[in-house]
C-alpha cells in the first residue's frame, strides 16, 4: 500500500467562495457555504476509503 496517495483534506477561500482540496489532487467545486465545502471533503474521504481521516474538523 505505500503507492497509494494519502488523503488529507483542507479548505481554501478565494473571495466569497470556499473550495475543499485533498493531498491526493482531488478538488471539490467552489461553494459559497463553508459547511458545504466541508461536506464535500468528508464525502471525498468516505469514497476514497483508504486514507487517514482528519483528527479535527476540516477548516
Amino acid at each position: 500500500m505505500p503507492d497509494r496517495a494519502l488523503h488529507a483534506t483542507s479548505t481554501t477561500e478565494r473571495g466569497s467562495f470556499c473550495t475543499a482540496r485533498c493531498d491526493c489532487g482531488w478538488r471539490g467545486p467552489a461553494r459559497r457555504a463553508r459547511s458545504q465545502a466541508r461536506t464535500d471533503a468528508e464525502r471525498h474521504l468516505s469514497e476514497a476509503g483508504d486514507g487517514p481521516r482528519p483528527a479535527h474538523p476540516v477548516e
